[in-house]
C-alpha cells in the first residue's frame, strides 16, 4: 500500500507530520507493509492534511485528516470513511483548474527524479538541447510567457537582451523572495516540484549562455530551502547540472542563497545587491540587470513561477502554451486565494476568468458568510477592488485598465467588517517599515502618509486632498515599485470606499 502525506509547509502547519507519524505507527502495529510518500500539496489548504492512497482504481483522497483519524482510516481499510473525498481530480476546486506549471505538484515525490521523469519531467530540457540558443530564446518569446513575479514583463525579451550582450560570464538568478501577503505559489512549487525549477533555470542558462545560477530564497521558507538544496544535489549527481548537462557540451550549475527577511529584496536590483553581500537597497536603472546585473555581468532575473513554467513550454511547444489566455496575457496563472474565504488555496487557470467568478464560485465567498466588501489583488501594494469591479477579467492589461495590478497573483478577500481607512493606513505603514530608505518619496512619503491618514480620521479639513497629492508624488518619484505602488491600495480605498473616510471625518466633527 502506498500512502501520500504532504510535506508542504502549510500542510505541516496543520498537522501533516503528526498524521504521517501516526500512519507509520499504525501500520507497524498492524504488521502492514506500506510505502509512505511525503509529496507536495495539491493546493487545497482547507482540506489539509490531505491523505491519498493508491488503489487499483487510482488514488483516492481523505481530508482534512488528523492524527486521531488514522486508526479509523485503517479500520475502514481506507474505504467508505466519513473523510473520503474520492479522486482529487473530481473535487470541484481542482477539477476546474488548468494545471500546466503545477501539473506534478502534489502528484509526485518531490525528491524522486524517477517520479519527475515519469510525469513528463526532463522532456523540455531534452528538447531544448536539440535547439540553438537563439531558437530557445525565440521559443520562449513565441509562447508569450511574461514575468509572474509582478511586473508582467515579457520573458523572451529579457532573455534576448542577455543573449545578445557579449560577456565572459552570465548568470541566471531566480527571485524566490516571495514576500507578498496572501502568496505562496513559489514556496509550493519549490517544496512540491523542485526539479521543474532546476530544469527551467538550466534551459534559461543554455539559452542565454549563462553557466551559473542562484536561487534567492527568503529565510522564512526553511522547508523550501531544504528541499531545493537536496534537489540540486540530486540533479547534479544525475548529470542534470554540472560541466556537461545530460552529456551535452553545455555547462550549468546552481546553488541556493538565503535572504535575511527584507521585503524590498524582492525588487530585482535590491536582490542583486544582497546576493553580492551588500545592503539590500535599490539600484538606479539604467543600466538594466540584463546588461549589468550580478557582479556587473549580464543577468536573467526571473520569478520562480516564470522559470518553473519554462519546461512545459518546451515539452508541449510554445504554441500549446500560447493558446491559453486572453489578449497579451498568455498561458496560465497560478492564483493564490487567501483571506476571508471558504476555499483557500492555489488555483491555476488560463488568464481570462473574472474576479467575481474567482471570489464567488471558486473561493465560495467569505468564510464568515458575510458579504464580500473588498478584494486586494497583487499583494500589500495591490489595489482594493469593490464588487462593482468583479467583472474584470484576470489579465495584465485588463487589471491595469481598472487601476489595479495582478502582481504575484495573490488575492485576499475581506468581508463588510473591513475598515478601509485602516487598510489604507496599513499600506503606508508597511511601506514605511519596509522601505530601503534610498529615495525620498518612499522613505518620507510613507511616514507622512500615515500621519495624513490619522489627520483624516481626526476630521481635519483638506487632509484627504493632501493625501492624494502625496500619493501622486510617491507614484511618480519613487525609485522602485515599493514606493511607486503603495498609492494603489491607498487611493483605491479612497476612491471605491469613500464612506469609510467620510464617516470617520463626520464622527470626528461631531
Amino acid at each position: 500500500m502506498k500512502i501520500f502525506v504532504p510535506r508542504d509547509a502549510a500542510a505541516k502547519a496543520l498537522g501533516a507530520d503528526e498524521v504521517a507519524n501516526a500512519i507509520t505507527a499504525e501500520a507497524a502495529a498492524r504488521g502492514l507493509d506500506i510505502t509512505l510518500v511525503r509529496n507536495g500539496t495539491r493546493g487545497m489548504v482547507w482540506l489539509e492534511p490531505l491523505v491519498e492512497v493508491e488503489t487499483s482504481a487510482g488514488r483516492t483522497a481523505f481530508g482534512p485528516v488528523t492524527a486521531t483519524d488514522v486508526k479509523s482510516l485503517f479500520e475502514a481499510e481506507f474505504h467508505r470513511h466519513p473523510l473520503a473525498l474520492g479522486a482529487v481530480e473530481t473535487i470541484p476546486f481542482f477539477a476546474r483548474q488548468t494545471r500546466l506549471t503545477f501539473a506534478r505538484c502534489g502528484l509526485i515525490d518531490p525528491l524522486s527524479l524517477a517520479d519527475y521523469e515519469a510525469h513528463g519531467g526532463i522532456a523540455g530540457l531534452r528538447a531544448a538541447l536539440e535547439m540553438t540558443s537563439a531558437e530557445i530564446v525565440e521559443e520562449v518569446t513565441t509562447s508569450g510567457l511574461r514575468g509572474r513575479g509582478g511586473a508582467g514583463f515579457p520573458t523572451g525579451i529579457k532573455w534576448k537582451t542577455v543573449h545578445d550582450t557579449p560577456a565572459a560570464q552570465k548568470y541566471i538568478v531566480c527571485n524566490a523572495d516571495e514576500g507578498d501577503s496572501g502568496t505562496f505559489a513559489d514556496r509550493m512549487i519549490m517544496e512540491g516540484d523542485p526539479f521543474t525549477l532546476i530544469e527551467g533555470m538550466t534551459i534559461a542558462g543554455i539559452g542565454v549562455g549563462a553557466t551559473k545560477g542562484y536561487v534567492y530564497i527568503r529565510s522564512e521558507y526553511p522547508d523550501a530551502i531544504e528541499v531545493m538544496q537536496r534537489a540540486i544535489e540530486l540533479a547534479r549527481h544525475a548529470g542534470l547540472l554540472g560541466p556537461s548537462v545530460l552529456g551535452s557540451h553545455h555547462a550549468f550549475d546552481m546553488e541556493v542563497r538565503v535572504g535575511a527577511g527584507a521585503y524590498v529584496c524582492g525588487e530585482e536590483t535590491s536582490l542583486l545587491n544582497s546576493l553580492e553581500g551588500k545592503r539590500g537597497v535599490v539600484r538606479a536603472k539604467p543600466p538594466l540587470p540584463a546588461i549589468q546585473g550580478l557582479f556587473g555581468r549580464p543577468t536573467v532575473i526571473n520569478n520562480v513561477i516564470s522559470l518553473a513554467t519554462v519546461p512545459v513550454i518546451f515539452e508541449k511547444g510554445a504554441g500549446h502554451y500560447r493558446d491559453f489566455g486572453l489578449g497579451r496575457s498568455r498561458g496560465t496563472i497560478p492564483i493564490q486565494i487567501a483571506g476571508n474565504v471558504k476555499y483557500g488555496g492555489l488555483f491555476e487557470t488560463a488568464f481570462g476568468m473574472s474576479l467575481g467568478a474567482l471570489v464567488d464560485e471558486v473561493a465560495g465567498g467569505t468564510f464568515t458568510g458575510r458579504p464580500v466588501k473588498a478584494v486586494q489583488v497583487g499583494g500589500p501594494l495591490g489595489a482594493y477592488f469593490p464588487r462593482d469591479k468583479f467583472d474584470t477579467p484576470f489579465g495584465y492589461e485588463e487589471f491595469d485598465g481598472e487601476g489595479g495590478l495582478i502582481g504575484h497573483a495573490g488575492i485576499v478577500v475581506f468581508d463588510d467588517n473591513a475598515d478601509m481607512l485602516k487598510m489604507a493606513r496599513f499600506a503606508l505603514e508597511f511601506c514605511a517599515v519596509e522601505s530601503c530608505g534610498k529615495c525620498t518619496p518612499c522613505r518620507l512619503g510613507a511616514v507622512r502618509g500615515m500621519e495624513t491618514v490619522d489627520r483624516i480620521a481626526s476630521g481635519e479639513p483638506g487632509a484627504l486632498e493632501l493625501l492624494t497629492d502625496l500619493c501622486e508624488t510617491m507614484r511618480d518619484g519613487s525609485l522602485c515599485a515599493l514606493g511607486g505602488f503603495t498609492p494603489y491600495p491607498v487611493m483605491s480605498a479612497v476612491s471605491h470606499f469613500p464612506d469609510d473616510f467620510n464617516a470617520t471625518r463626520q464622527e470626528a466633527a461631531e
